[in-house]
């Protein structure tokens, strides 16, 4: 099979080899141009325009409504996948003896603000896995009348397997239940239509798939749990614009109209990260987010099948759709894998050590010789006796 290259897109690497985007994802050469500009505007303030103020904003939101299939003004512009976790968490009018649901074993911005709800009154309940992921099946059971929200990742930073959205949020759906999704290690590698997707909200951060800056991130949620929150929040840029203040000043008063941009994290204008990251987006979004995948799966497959299977297990789905783009691996004795990570990082390959195992997260910046230089180190090693 001939992979797309599309690394001259991105670096300089300097003779090294990234392949740990589920921590990272690297700027696109044409995002790092625009960061420049956006210091070069900070170095001259008069840049800084109104226009400006309002516009990067817009643009990401734009961005990220091609992306995920939703209007730009349902779109709520954060700097993490917490910060949807949080708002929503906090946002939502609970009473005693409500129910979340969680996974055992789920990465930790995923669990912790709802844990944190304990102290009102609400009861959170982890169901754990038989198997390496969640079946629907095991959330079927575990629904109770009392279930209020089912909380979760769409694939497994720890596991790597993806979960089929469509079946579990059916099974909320039917029964009633807020579906709530951290997409931060899936989109961007894979399509998704919140508009088709039978989920309610999502929260997802920038700076892995989506290439983007650190501090960067989103939330997505049905318009009508929006508006059910409960949140107090009021950021003067989201009510009023720079020239407002221009104006004789009076008494204020909350708009009414504001939508999904009322809980816009403070700063939204945020030069510095989110005009570059707006440039990554839209990188993305001109090669099509089908063909972001099919270069990123083709690139799981050239790793997978070249793994010298006697020596190293797959732990992840090698194939089917629960496949995703982490691939994580374990020597055939896991007390090797502390050292077959430091032989990656030796050879110049970053890949991550995670619960004891390795796991490698190839996207768009590799190519198939990175691939077949992280093989060459893997399968040559010996270990100790």
């Amino acid at each position: 099979m001939i992979i797309e290259d599309f690394s001259t897109d991105f670096g300089p690497f300097h003779d090294r080899t990234w392949l740990n985007c589920a921590h990272q994802g690297p700027l696109p050469k044409t995002a790092a141009a625009e960061a420049l500009e956006a210091v070069s505007w900070k170095q001259a303030p008069y840049e800084l325009t109104t226009e400006r103020f309002s516009e990067i904003p817009q643009r990401v939101k734009q961005a990220l409504g091609r992306l995920i299939g939703a209007p730009a003004e349902e779109i709520i512009l954060g700097n993490s996948a917490s910060y949807g976790m949080h708002l929503l968490a906090n946002g939502i009018p609970w009473n005693a003896g409500d129910e979340i649901l969680l996974v055992r074993g789920d990465f930790p911005s995923v669990s912790l603000p709802w844990i944190a709800l304990e102290s009102r009154g609400v009861t959170v309940r982890h169901i754990e896995p038989r198997g390496p992921a969640l079946g629907v099946d095991e959330l079927r059971a575990s629904i109770s009348p009392a279930t209020r929200v089912f909380c979760t990742t769409w694939v497994h930073s720890f596991r790597g397997h993806a979960l089929d959205l469509d079946t579990f949020g059916e099974v909320c759906r039917s029964h009633g239940v807020t579906f709530v999704v951290n997409t931060s290690q899936g989109l961007g590698a894979r399509p998704l239509d919140v508009g088709v997707t039978p989920v309610d909200a999502i929260t997802n951060v920038g700076f892995k798939w989506l290439c983007g800056p650190y501090g960067t991130g989103f939330c997505w949620m049905r318009p009508d749990l929006q508006e059910s929150l409960e949140y107090n929040q009021a950021y003067w840029l989201s009510m009023l614009t720079a020239d407002d203040l221009a104006k004789p000043q009076h008494d204020l008063s909350l708009p009414t109209d504001l939508g999904a941009r009322r809980y816009d994290v403070f700063g939204t204008a945020n030069f510095f990260n989110f005009k570059p990251w707006a440039a990554s987006l839209e990188y993305l979004l001109d090669l099509s987010i089908d063909r972001v995948a099919a270069h990123d799966q083709s690139l799981v497959s050239r790793f997978i099948d070249g793994i010298d299977r006697n020596r190293y297990e797959i732990l992840s789905p090698a194939n089917g759709p629960a496949r995703s783009t982490l691939i994580m691996l374990s020597h055939s004795d896991p007390r090797q894998n502390q050292s077959v990570y430091q032989a990656l990082l030796d050879a110049g390959i970053y890949g991550a050590l995670r619960s004891g195992s390795l796991r490698i997260a190839p996207h768009l910046h590799n190519n198939d010789a990175d691939i077949d230089r992280a093989l060459g180190v893997l399968n040559a090693f010996r270990g100790f006796p």
